[in-house]
């Protein structure tokens, strides 16, 4: 048992019977989204997809009672009062501007990560949201992985002490989408915009970032593409320091060879160290993510919560939650749209700095 508390489950709504309506029913929805949502009560009112099959049968498996072919019949639904989206980026913004302009009923809006193609577009979005009274949260869901909101807990009660570095080391291989193909970049918003908003989640708003890339050599293959291995360091006025590893090559594992995938993290400060395991590359097995802890306010030990929920899918759950609440509270989430500026701001700092080969400071109003 740990002798801190950790605050780790996302904090539910007292109304979890919000109808919500989901634009998309790909994996992210079918295998995350709507069994996060079933195991805390969320209520999905409603599915909408371009394939009216694909629609269908998720809307059957899960008890959603209106399946939608595309989502301006989604749209038309006033009972709803939430849309969830989960399409490619180069949709996204579309999608949320025409919510804007046909749906008054909507009232809080979940978009996926990356929001926009670069920070500037981001930005507009925000403005609209902002404007037009509606509530957007992004789904940045490693936020809400066990073992980081566990570490979280331990920055808060201050038993690591003063924070010397944090590192994530990323060896593992994801499964690519056909949509990624056009996009031109890659590793940087789709699987790096995870590990910067969790060392904002962490520590803060950093002063610079430091990063290089190279192609991944599996998926250039495939594809033409700058940002597949990524390397990059945060410079805190603190003096501490914060560094990622991405590397979506991690050997020719998939050429023949035997495997060494993995993703941890390492937070050590003034007066302890914290570790984990992130359980994501193991999916679809269930492999809930793993903390240990040390601290000289503790004694010479190493401390290991356990928890059953894994990051895939239940973490899920937890922008959802914030958004639910948020429209309970009138409260800006954590999450929101806004303050999700900070991370698309490091994002497009990092592509900047690896393109100019120095140093770069993010520049965002959050």
């Amino acid at each position: 048992m740990s002798p801190i508390e950790l605050d780790y489950r996302p904090h539910l709504p007292q109304n979890l019977q919000v109808p919500i309506g989901c634009i998309g029913s790909g994996f992210v929805v079918s295998d995350c989204h709507l069994p996060a949502y079933a195991s805390v009560g969320f209520q999905v009112a409603a599915i909408a997809s371009r394939t009216p099959g694909r629609a269908a049968s998720v809307a059957e498996k899960f008890g959603i009672a209106r399946a939608h072919h595309g989502y301006e019949s989604l749209l038309a639904d006033t009972n709803l009062r939430v849309c969830d989206i989960a399409v490619p980026p180069a949709i996204q913004p579309g999608i949320i501007f025409d919510i804007l302009r046909t749906a008054p009923h909507i009232q809080g809006i979940l978009a996926q990560k990356p929001l926009a193609s670069s920070l500037a577009e981001a930005t507009v979005i925000v403005d609209a949201c902002q404007k037009a009274g509606v509530c957007l949260v992004v789904n940045q869901n490693m936020r809400y992985d066990q073992s980081v909101r566990s570490a979280q807990s331990l920055l808060k009660a201050g038993v690591l002490g003063e924070i010397v570095l944090a590192t994530i080391d990323m060896r593992a291989i994801p499964h690519w989408m056909p949509w990624h193909e056009h996009l031109g970049w890659l590793t940087l918003r789709i699987m790096s915009i995870h590990h910067l908003d969790t060392f904002r989640f962490w520590l803060g708003e950093p002063e610079r970032v430091f990063a290089s890339v190279r192609p991944d050599p599996r998926t250039e293959k495939e594809f033409p593409h700058v940002d597949g291995i990524c390397l990059y360091i945060l410079e805190y006025q603190s003096g501490a320091r914060a560094s990622s590893w991405d590397d979506v090559w991690a050997g020719p594992a998939r050429e023949g060879a035997a495997s060494d995938l993995g993703i941890s993290w390492r937070i050590e400060g003034t007066k302890g160290m914290a570790r984990g395991k992130i359980g994501w590359p193991e999916f679809p097995r269930h492999a809930p993510s793993t903390l240990e802890w040390t601290s000289i306010t503790t004694g010479n030990s190493w401390h290991a919560p356990r928890w059953s929920e894994a990051w895939f899918p239940d973490a899920f759950a937890g922008p959802m939650a914030e958004l639910l609440t948020a429209l309970e509270s009138g409260c800006e989430p954590d999450l929101s749209g806004r303050r999700n500026l900070g991370t698309m701001a490091l994002v497009d700092a990092c592509y900047r700095s690896a393109h100019e080969h120095r140093a770069v400071e993010p520049f965002a109003t959050v």
